[in-house]
C-alpha cells in the first residue's frame, strides 16, 4: 500500500528544494566525495572515533537524508544508529556515505569505494532523487539491483529502505515507483524496510523548513525504524 502524507504540498515542495542540490555536484562522484571511517564526512566520526583495523563495518548508501542535511553529523541517522551499537556493546562500525542529491546511478557508481574495509552489512536507501527527477523506476530497479548484486558477490548482507514519490508524477509513475522497493526485497531476499521516512515524512514538526529533511527528533525516528530490522542482522554479519 502507498503511504499517504499528511501534507503533500510540504513534501512536494521540499522536494523541489532538492532539485538544486545535484547542481552543485556537476562533477560527479569524485575521490573527495568518498567517505572514510573516523573522518568528517562519517557520520560514526566523533571525538575517539578513529578508525580501527579490522573492525567490522556497515555502511549506510544513500543521499541527503543519510547524509544528515542540515544536521550536525552526529544527528544523521547513520550516527544514532553507532550510538545504539555502541550501548549494546557492539564492535561494528557505521560508515555514513551518504552524497547528497545522489541517485541510484550515482551510488552504484561509487559502490567500490563505499565497500572498502571489513564491511558486513549495506544499507541502500536511495531512490528519493531518482523520484524527483522523474527518472524511470525501471532504470532505478535495475541500479539498486545492481548494487544489491555486487554487495552480495563479497558476502555483505544488504538492508534496503524504500522510499516513495509524490503525486506530482502522477498515480501510475508513483505506483510504479513505489513496487521497485517490495519487488527488489522478495527477489534479492534481502532484509526490507518499507519506507525509510515511515512517520515522519510531511509532518512539519519532525521535518526542517525544507519540508523533506528530517530534524534531530525525526532523524531519531528513523533510526528506529532502522534498527528494528538492523538488529536482527547482527549475530549473522559477526560470523
Amino acid at each position: 500500500m502507498i503511504p499517504r502524507f499528511p501534507s503533500p504540498t510540504a513534501w512536494v515542495l521540499g522536494l523541489l528544494v532538492l532539485a538544486c542540490l545535484p547542481a552543485c555536484r556537476q562533477e560527479g562522484p569524485s575521490r573527495a566525495a568518498r567517505p572514510e571511517a573516523g573522518s568528517e564526512a562519517s557520520a560514526a566520526s566523533g571525538p575517539n572515533r578513529g578508525a580501527e583495523p579490522g573492525r567490522p563495518r556497515i555502511v549506510a548508501l544513500g543521499d541527503s537524508l543519510t547524509a544528515g542535511l542540515g544536521l550536525p553529523k552526529t544527528e544523521a541517522y547513520p550516527a544514532l544508529l553507532q550510538q545504539r551499537l555502541d550501548d549494546v556493546g557492539s564492535r561494528f562500525e557505521v560508515v555514513n556515505a551518504g552524497v547528497s542529491g545522489d541517485t541510484s546511478a550515482g551510488g552504484l557508481s561509487r559502490l567500490d569505494w563505499s565497500l572498502d574495509g571489513d564491511v558486513r552489512i549495506l544499507i541502500v536507501a536511495l531512490g528519493g532523487n531518482d523520484g524527483l527527477r522523474g527518472l524511470p523506476p525501471d532504470e532505478m530497479k535495475r541500479n539498486l539491483a545492481g548494487i544489491i548484486r555486487r554487495a552480495r558477490e563479497r558476502q555483505v548482507a544488504v538492508l534496503l529502505a524504500g522510499m516513495e514519490t509524490p503525486t506530482n508524477m502522477g498515480p501510475e509513475y508513483q505506483r510504479r515507483f513505489h513496487d521497485v522497493f517490495p519487488a527488489l526485497a522478495r527477489d534479492h531476499k534481502v532484509a526490507f524496510l518499507p519506507f525509510l521516512l515511515e512517520g515522519v515524512a510531511g509532518r512539519p514538526d519532525l521535518n526542517q523548513s525544507d519540508g523533506i529533511h528530517p530534524t534531530a527528533e525525526g532523524a531519531r525516528l528513523v533510526a528506529a525504524h532502522v534498527w528494528r530490522v538492523l538488529e536482527p542482522m547482527l549475530t549473522a554479519a559477526s560470523r
